[in-house]
């Protein structure tokens, strides 16, 4: 029986799986599970000499190879987070990684995070692809609630979730210490209703018809979804 009071009836919610795939296949990308022995190297080298790609993490910069190969170690077999490697396919070269962590499928809610690109990756359209392909899995598997979360200092982070068509939610204050530091965290989300339409806005964006000779975009990501999105970020608009 309905009862506005009580909230919206979630009529026949069956759990989605949690994440079981062994890649993700784009046309410009290829996300592949984390391995130290096949990944990390190449990514340190991606990386290095780039210590600010770290300055929001819970860890690194990474001094060497082996010191990143001990990290991705003791994280390659974990089940939340999920990491997964982003490998440009014109390349062959790894050059990013990003996961799936707070995954909670009883609540129909996963979040994507601990993503670091290195720049030569962030100059192409194989990450924001790479993003696209996560989403999209998430809600092909049943998910009804996609969460993006950073410091609410790293105004690149919430540009980018913004970008990907991620509504702002608000800020959680003095929510967690990192590296001895405080952090506010900024929230945002992509839920089901939304996704048909941004899918629609990245297929047109990622389209080859989009670019011209010289790989220059046409129309840009954030003005396809920025009709999707519920809330704009004012941390953004000042």
């Amino acid at each position: 029986m309905s009862d506005a009071r009580l909230g919206e009836l979630v009529a026949g919610w069956t759990p989605p799986r949690r994440p079981d795939f062994t890649a993700l296949e784009g046309r410009m990308v290829r996300l592949e599970p984390l391995s130290a022995e096949a990944h990390a190297f190449e990514l340190h080298g991606a990386f290095q000499g780039h210590d600010s790609l770290w300055d929001y993490m819970p860890y690194g910069p990474f001094t060497s190879g082996s010191a990143y190969h001990r990290w991705a170690r003791e994280k390659e077999a974990g089940d939340d987070p999920r990491f997964l490697v982003l490998r440009d396919r014109t390349t062959g070269l790894a050059g990013g990684i990003a996961s799936y962590l707070r995954i909670t499928p009883e609540a129909g809610s996963i979040e994507v995070g601990h993503i670091c690109i290195s720049p030569a990756m962030q100059r192409g359209r194989a990450w924001t692809e790479a993003m696209f392909l996560m989403m999209d899995w998430a809600f092909t598997a049943g998910y009804r609630r996609y969460e993006w979360k950073c410091n609410a200092l790293n105004l690149g982070s919430r540009r980018a979730a913004q970008r990907l068509g991620f509504s702002f939610e608000g800020v959680f204050r003095q929510h967690m210490i990192v590296k001895g530091r405080n952090r506010d965290t900024a929230w945002f989300s992509v839920i089901d209703s939304e996704w048909p339409a941004l899918a629609e806005a990245y297929a047109a964006w990622l389209a080859p018809a989009n670019f011209d000779a010289q790989g220059q975009q046409k129309e840009r990501l954030s003005d396809l979804t920025r009709l999707v999105r519920a809330a704009s970020d004012p941390a953004l608009e000042r």
